[in-house]
């Protein structure tokens, strides 16, 4: 998913939607995965030139991604979809009434890990494949990329707020997928989010997806493995709680029962519980196709005694 915070940040994305041959270009890459440049010119009716010219423009905004592979004919450009959603947030926050923190994916404070499991920085394997044991290795602070098909990592994020303030929202995105050994774009599993303890709900992932490189995986990721995931934004607010939009339980921020002296914790889990029990990997900053970490924001009210 794309999610654009605020209008001006998204006038990139919005002038690539402004031509309905890159509407159509869009429309095709959803029905047949890829395509190359050759085959979108054809479907078009347009020449190498002019497809190309389109091409650029929805590359620079994000919407698609270029990859070059040796095809049957020489070298060829494969166009893809970088995400299935887009999601912009019409109204913007009052800025004075939030904060922003990240939090690096190795920065877990609990854990539990079953194998297939592992840990990797930017420059290496933490300890050896499918060793639990290695989740207490402190290096794994510095984590960018973390795998396991049971368990669950738990995140304590910073409360900011004072003693006249209460909380409105709070929001979490981070770039997540399953966990086959190697990978397996169809392999669903049910991953479940837990604020303070209180299951908010679940996400069935579609897959551990390696079909296509990572956009900033290092050059040492070995590509029989996982690649890249999928970004979700979860909020949690007095209306319920959504997934991209969605909602995925009436547990409203009123019922975690919160306030400025409350510890906040978010755990994202793979449990005995799901029909898809196919574990979890989360992305960070220096894999995938996101350079992010976990991010959360919190929106809060003040109160004038």
């Amino acid at each position: 998913m794309i999610y654009i915070k605020d209008l001006m940040s998204g006038l990139d994305i919005f002038k690539a939607l402004s031509s309905d041959i890159r509407i159509q270009i869009l429309e095709l890459l959803a029905k047949h995965q890829s395509l190359n440049l050759n085959d979108l010119a054809g479907k078009l009716n347009l020449s190498n030139g002019a497809i190309t010219m389109h091409v650029k423009k929805l590359e620079e905004s994000g919407l698609i991604e270029i990859n070059t592979s040796v095809g049957k004919h020489g070298i060829q450009k494969l166009c893809y979809l970088n995400e299935d959603k887009l999601m912009i947030e019409l109204r913007k926050s009052d800025v004075e009434n939030l904060y922003e923190v990240e939090i690096q994916v190795g920065h877990y404070s609990n854990y539990q890990a079953s194998p297939t499991c592992g840990l990797a920085t930017k420059d290496s394997i933490i300890g050896d494949f499918d060793d639990p044991r290695y989740f207490a290795d402190p290096q794994r602070i510095d984590s960018e990329i973390i795998w396991l098909s049971e368990g669950f990592l738990e995140y304590r994020v910073p409360n900011y707020l004072k003693s006249n303030q209460t909380f409105r929202e709070i929001q979490f995105s981070m770039e997540l997928g399953s966990e086959a050994p190697g990978y397996c774009d169809n392999y669903p599993s049910d991953i479940y989010f837990y604020v303070n303890g209180i299951e908010i709900g679940s996400w069935t992932s579609p897959g551990d997806f390696g079909d296509a490189r990572g956009a900033i995986n290092p050059d040492w990721w070995p590509p029989h493995l996982n690649q890249y995931g999928m970004l979700k934004l979860i909020r949690i607010n007095r209306e319920g709680s959504f997934i991209d939009g969605c909602r995925i339980s009436d547990v409203t921020i009123d019922q975690i029962d919160l306030d400025y002296k409350s510890e906040l914790t978010l755990r994202i889990a793979v449990t005995d519980n799901p029909v898809n029990k196919r574990g979890l990997t989360i992305y960070g900053k220096s894999f995938g196709n996101y350079a992010q970490g976990l991010l959360v924001r919190v929106l809060y009210d003040v109160h004038v005694d």
